[in-house]
């Protein structure tokens, strides 16, 4: 495979996707909705998924973290594939573009999507490099709730509506949930390489077993917020419904994950990921049935 791919790692994409389609997809039956803003948003936020994703592997590689014995997929710099400042470069084109692509939603959302365009790109770059590295200090998880979770979804939203509702912070809860999801079997994967080079993700400090139950709690609760927010009166049935459906992988990935250790949780990183793309895809498709099809 191409050694840039396996920086980028496309199959994390979905974090990034997901909640920028049900954020826009909120928006869909306002006057204000524009594609254009609605695709500029997501390739933004493409961009920073892979502004993160290159740092970790620059970063990691730098600080030690990632050695010969590492259980996860291969990383560019620690296996010499990509030299290390070639992905560092990388990492800074990605973060440039998305931030020249950005001007484009300051001009049209102002001075508050202005905040959370450096919000958001502070947050790639503290992630795993800075005085004070997210993802070292058991805050991984945390960050994909806020970044990939609130900040995308009730930021996407804003942009179009220049304003948020609660709808908007419910399902922007539900997302980084599943998001986090995704950063915690990458973390208890990892749990005796990162122990061993002094990371002290949230998986090293609670330990395995409480690791596993965690994650039960992380791909359940999206769909209880949506259910109560359907019982509030402030979700659609349509597509509260629809992403329902998501929940019997859920369920699947919540029985394999209590089972599966080590190099094994690979394929559910990328399943996790991929729940996330379906209850978000469901989702979404619900609510343009729900805007077009009544």
């Amino acid at each position: 495979m191409n050694p840039w791919l396996l920086a980028i790692r496309p199959r994390t994409l979905p974090a990034a996707i997901g909640p920028l389609l049900v954020g826009n997809m909120l928006a869909l039956s306002l006057p204000s909705f524009s594609l254009a803003i609605a695709l500029i948003s997501t390739l933004c936020a493409v961009l920073l998924q892979i502004a993160v994703n290159l740092a970790n592997d620059y970063f990691d590689f730098k600080s030690g973290v990632d050695t010969d014995e590492r259980l996860g997929p291969v990383r560019v710099t620690q296996s010499g594939l990509l030299p290390a400042t070639t992905v560092r470069n990388g990492m800074i084109a990605a973060l440039i573009t998305a931030i020249l692509i950005g001007f484009i939603l300051i001009w049209h959302g102002g001075p508050v999507v202005a905040a959370l365009a450096i919000f958001a790109v502070l947050g790639a770059l503290s992630y795993s490099g800075g005085p004070y590295p997210l993802a070292s200090h058991g805050l991984g998880e945390v960050a994909a709730f806020v970044f990939f979770g609130l900040v995308a979804v009730v930021g996407s939203y804003f942009i179009q509506a220049g304003s948020t509702t609660v709808d908007a912070w419910l399902l922007g809860s539900a997302i980084g949930l599943f998001n986090a999801a995704i950063m915690l079997v990458n973390n208890t994967r990892d749990i005796t390489t990162d122990t061993k080079a002094g990371k002290r993700t949230l998986a090293v400090r609670i330990g395995n077993k409480a690791a596993k139950n965690l994650y039960q709690a992380l791909v359940y609760l999206p769909f209880a917020l949506i259910i109560g927010g359907f019982l509030l009166g402030l979700l659609g049935g349509i597509p509260v419904l629809l992403a329902g459906l998501s929940l019997i992988m859920a369920r699947g990935l919540a029985r394999d994950f209590l089972v599966t250790d080590g190099q094994a949780l690979n394929p559910l990183l990328g399943q996790t990921a991929k729940l996330t793309m379906i209850f978000s895809g469901l989702f979404s498709l619900g609510l343009i049935i729900q805007a077009y099809g009544a």
